[in-house]
């Protein structure tokens, strides 16, 4: 394989040719097709597709996060997006800047839930010294469970005039975090909906909590490889270091390597990992008859 080759095969994959994603089914397609994908690109680049580049179809002058809004393409690819949420086409996480979020494909988003979400959602959060929610968090999440789908406006009148929008922003941040709530829906009048992730999808949240962390991470490692084709070790580090130590996911790439579910590839001068192709069965050419 050769740099160029390596470079259209991403290109075809994310949707980056000239065919863009216009319908919902599209959207599902391709996000099962590359499992999860960033909405914006991101500086410094992280090594993922973009929704808002397989939208317009091409890579070239794509609206960064800061400048969505003034970007009618973006707000066209954010309308397809929220309709993805709304049908569960997709599920949406909270990556390293929570205003560009990390979108999986249904069948992905357990294995990613095995990572970050809560083993017991039953139990509701509790503030503490060693808890990663404020008690803001805890109150916000309590109205959200009582009430299902809430607007972020509703939810701050809800708490008191006195919450700020940062401190509320804060507090769905750090419930979003740990996939405790997830956004269902978003209006221009009312923003954005959130709701209590194990009510919205129950199954999902109960198949993630059934995957080990050691299975999660193999899983990811592969659709990571199949979604960017190859790629240095250090990439898929890169990627999946933001949800748990990065020598969690040294291991689970060795211990593939050692399974040859994973292989290397030279492409130009490096060597670079990829999902180990099947092999072909062999089948012999029929000997040809004699004529007598």
């Amino acid at each position: 394989m050769t740099d160029s080759e390596l470079l259209q095969a991403r290109t075809q994959k994310w949707r980056l040719e000239g065919q863009p994603v216009r319908t919902l089914e599209e959207a599902r397609a391709f996000l099962e097709s590359v499992g999860f994908c960033l909405m914006y690109p991101m500086r410094p680049a992280l090594l993922l597709p973009t929704f808002v580049g397989a939208w317009v179809g091409a890579e070239d002058k794509l609206p960064m996060r800061q400048h969505a809004y003034a970007d009618p393409r973006a707000q066209e690819a954010t309308e397809l997006m929220v309709r993805a949420l709304r049908d569960r086409a997709a599920y949406e996480a909270s990556l390293i800047d929570e205003n560009n979020s990390l979108l999986l494909a249904p069948p992905v988003f357990p294995y990613f839930y095995s990572l970050v979400g809560e083993r017991n959602p039953k139990q509701p959060p509790a503030a503490g010294p060693r808890s990663p929610y404020s008690p803001l968090a805890c109150d916000a999440f309590e109205i959200i469970r009582r009430r299902g789908p809430i607007s972020k406006s509703k939810l701050g009148e809800m708490l008191g005039g006195s919450v700020s929008n940062a401190g509320l922003d804060h507090a769905l941040g750090e419930l979003w975090a740990k996939l405790r709530i997830t956004r269902v829906d978003y209006t221009a009048a009312e923003g954005s909906v959130w709701d209590e992730l194990s009510r919205w999808a129950p199954e999902v949240v109960r198949e993630g909590v059934g995957i080990s962390v050691p299975e999660a991470l193999s899983a990811l490692v592969s659709k990571y490889l199949e979604c960017v084709v190859a790629v240095e070790e250090g990439e898929i580090e890169n990627f999946l270091a933001n949800f748990v130590p990065r020598t969690r996911v040294k291991e689970a790439i060795h211990a593939l390597l050692s399974a040859r579910e994973l292989s290397f590839v030279h492409v130009g001068i490096k060597s670079l990992l990829q999902v180990t192709p099947p092999k072909q069965a062999y089948v012999p050419k029929p000997r040809p008859e004699r004529v007598s």
